[in-house]
């Protein structure tokens, strides 16, 4: 009789819970890293240097600026992530996110909405596009296999000043794969250009 008994307040106690935070499920942001990475791979490969450095405009930039954009954005994010999950998790902050997963990678991929790229994530053009190219590929491998094996909580870590808002590290690195889709799709729209060197 004690056994029933116990079993039954464990399975209450189980139904009043509070909620647990979202599992340390990191399949959508591997096949976000990978993808956006094999997309802007497959869209630069085959370009002469001509085709890669080619500006529609003086104030819009090319092809190769957009790749080496991406890359220096990434090592700002990855060092942004670095620093939160190294201090103490903190789950009360969870209830401060008011953004799916979802959203953040819709978000930060719909160009419709514009913004300016901080001066320190400008490209520079003192590498040349080959350079560029394989430095992306390994801090985007780098990346990947950080959170493939890496044991650090994603998703109690969380981080208020983000350009999006609340949004915690898993997401944080989801905003990362985003933001590359986003600007392949600059690049594509540059080749699109009419003047594009065939």
């Amino acid at each position: 009789m004690k056994i029933s008994s116990l079993l039954l307040f464990v399975l209450l106690c189980a139904a009043f819970a509070v909620p647990r935070p979202p599992q340390e499920d990191r399949s959508l942001l591997l096949t976000q890293l990978k993808e956006t990475k094999a997309n802007l791979l497959k869209e630069v490969a085959g370009l002469s240097e001509e085709q890669l450095k080619f500006k529609p405009a003086p104030d819009r930039w090319s092809v190769i600026e957009c790749v080496e954009h991406i890359y220096k954005a990434e090592g700002g994010i990855f060092a942004w992530e670095q620093h939160l999950v190294s201090a103490p998790a903190d789950p009360s902050k969870r209830a401060l996110i008011k953004i799916t997963d979802e959203q953040v990678i819709a978000g930060v991929e719909d160009r419709s909405k514009k913004g300016k790229a901080p001066e320190s994530l400008v490209p520079s053009g003192t590498q040349t596009p080959q350079q560029i190219i394989e430095s992306f590929i390994a801090r985007r491998d780098s990346l990947i296999d950080y959170v493939t094996n890496s044991k650090d909580d994603l998703r109690n870590h969380v981080v208020e000043g983000s350009p999006i808002g609340t949004i915690d590290a898993y997401q944080l690195l989801l905003l990362d794969a985003a933001h590359t889709n986003r600007h392949t799709q600059q690049l594509v729209e540059v080749k699109n250009s009419p003047n594009f060197p065939k």
